[in-house]
């Protein structure tokens, strides 16, 4: 069985005989239709791979590394020098520091390619503006740029620094536009920014990161998962029904790929809303998991990449964010907004979300119709309320607060509740006090989401919908909520949360052997109590 690689560079697949899911029809056609494209990812989806991949087919040509590829023996271009520059090497906290190291693979590249007679120069746009004076006639590069963004997203919060790389990009930018020394030029990123000028009016740059025809060109479909990942896919059925994987069905490969789907799958770059792909850095971890571990475990990689992403947490310290809003199954966007984000400070908080990964597309990009967003998958919706919980709660202050799941599972009613007042009382109320029932269930569904465990808000059975469900292996807990404004009216809210249960048979639906325990609760929000103080079990 060959191993699963987690590499940006596509020689390690062919010297260490690495899987390598093809998708180099889609760089066959993506070179073939434009000379300047950008493509928009979240981080650890597949742009450095992708980008690499282009610059070894233009450099070395399709052996050894094509064969066995769809583009072997369809690519004819010509071979050509390569200048890739990852910005993600440079400096994002001192402009000169960055100048300085990004000069010199530039200078590096016109010294390989013999390019001597140039005047050096330690600003980038001018020196690569004299390399191409002197080039050869006809003499042309293909130039790569990886996370574009890099420098901008680090710097956020700092108005005076995000100004001074964002004037350097338009005049490296500048320096480029229009060039004949430039075969092909393709650049990466998280975020589109219009004030960096590659995306305005008048750019030669194709903006592609939500093309309807590269839309899978990064990231894994299910098909491309269960053919190039089928030895995989089988051992780990193998091992969960303790059968040989030659015993394995079509129909245990489709199930098991349903599980993955529903928390891995379902990202969405597709303008047409019609094209899905799963996150490349999750299944590859998780199948590797399978291997090393013996066991299946469907495990959250998405937060565990690298925690907080520095461009989200940076943002949450300086704008507030909209808890209710992210507990929807859908957000509407206007179209504006989401197509020409114009600066990063300025960012909608739920496009920046959407660019991050932490949001995706839920309906077709149509002008001037607003666009929807909502979460991907469950790996991305709790890692999106881990990341808010940090910013709501004080973890800090309550030595149980990760130990909500095994309260819920074993504990009694009183400790479950004191648990959540426990949790609730975290939360600066001068900042972020809890108004109303909504807020309530979001700040809750938030905290047990973000410690990952399955828990469902607005649950539907045949009459009606719960507000709050969790499941574990052996229990499930169902919490109906009422919220008292000034706390007068308690034990009525609590006759109808409990009336409410009984009525609409909350918890029911499918709950296997499970012990079932039915909740009704009341939060008294007046300013002296504000925590839930009538509550009592159903069954």
């Amino acid at each position: 069985m060959k191993e699963i690689a987690q590499s940006e560079n596509i020689e390690d697949f062919i010297e260490n005989n690495y899987i390598y899911i093809d998708k180099t029809e889609y760089i066959y056609n993506l070179i073939r239709s434009y000379k300047r494209v950008f493509f928009s990812r979240p981080r650890r989806f597949g742009k450095s791979l992708t980008l690499n991949t282009i610059g070894t087919l233009f450099e070395k040509g399709v052996e050894p590394y094509f064969r066995d590829t769809w583009i072997y023996d369809k690519w004819n271009q010509n071979k050509y020098p390569v200048l890739h520059l990852n910005f993600l090497e440079y400096s994002t906290s001192d402009l000169n520091a960055f100048k300085t190291s990004m000069c010199q693979p530039i200078r590096d590249f016109a010294r390989m390619n013999g390019i001597l007679d140039y005047t050096d120069d330690k600003e980038p746009n001018n020196l690569i503006r004299n390399i191409f004076t002197v080039m050869p006639e006809g003499m042309q590069l293909v130039l790569l740029i990886d996370e574009y963004d890099c420098q901008l997203t680090a710097n956020i919060n700092n108005k005076e620094l995000y100004e001074e790389f964002r004037t350097f990009i338009r005049e490296f930018y500048g320096a480029l536009k229009g060039k004949k020394q430039l075969k092909f030029m393709a650049l990466t990123g998280v975020t589109r920014l219009k004030d960096v000028s590659i995306f305005s009016v008048g750019s030669d740059i194709k903006d592609l990161s939500y093309d309807h025809a590269f839309s899978q060109m990064i990231g894994f479909t299910r098909e491309e998962i269960k053919k190039f990942y089928i030895d995989y896919l089988k051992l780990g059925i193998s091992y969960e029904k303790h059968i040989e994987t030659e015993a394995v069905t079509d129909t245990d490969i489709e199930e098991f790929l349903d599980r993955m789907a529903e928390r891995y799958d379902s990202y969405c770059f597709d303008n047409y809303y019609e094209r899905k792909v799963f996150s490349t850095y999750s299944v590859n971890n998780f199948l590797q998991a399978i291997v090393k571990d013996e066991r299946v475990v469907f495990g959250d990689y998405w937060y565990e990449a690298g925690g907080i992403p520095s461009i989200l947490k940076n943002y949450m310290e300086s704008h507030e964010v909209d808890i209710e809003k992210f507990q929807t199954s859908e957000i509407n966007i206007n179209y504006d907004d989401f197509m020409n984000p114009t600066s990063l400070p300025d960012m909608n908080e739920n496009v920046l979300m959407c660019q991050t990964g932490y949001l995706t597309l839920k309906s077709e990009i149509r002008a001037p119709r607003k666009i929807k967003l909502g979460s991907a998958n469950r790996e991305v919706r709790s890692a999106l309320n881990s990341l808010l919980s940090q910013k709501f709660f004080n973890p800090d202050e309550l030595d149980s607060f990760y130990d909500a799941d095994t309260i819920l599972e074993n504990g009694t009613v009183d400790e479950i509740i004191n648990h959540l007042n426990s949790v609730l009382a975290t939360i600066p109320y001068d900042k972020y006090p809890v108004e109303n029932e909504p807020v309530l269930r979001a700040l809750i569904l938030m905290y047990l989401s973000g410690l990952r465990c399955d828990v469902r808000s607005e649950q539907h059975n045949f009459k009606g919908s719960s507000d709050l469900l969790v499941n574990f292996t052996k229990r499930r807990v169902l919490i109906e909520l009422k919220f008292s404004k000034d706390g007068t009216d308690t034990e009525v809210l609590l006759d109808e949360a409990k009336a409410q249960i009984i009525r609409r048979e909350y918890g029911i639906e499918n709950h296997g052997d499970r012990e079932l325990i039915q909740i009704a609760a009341v939060f008294d929000g007046s300013s002296k109590v504000r925590k839930i103080t009538s509550f009592e079990q159903i069954n």
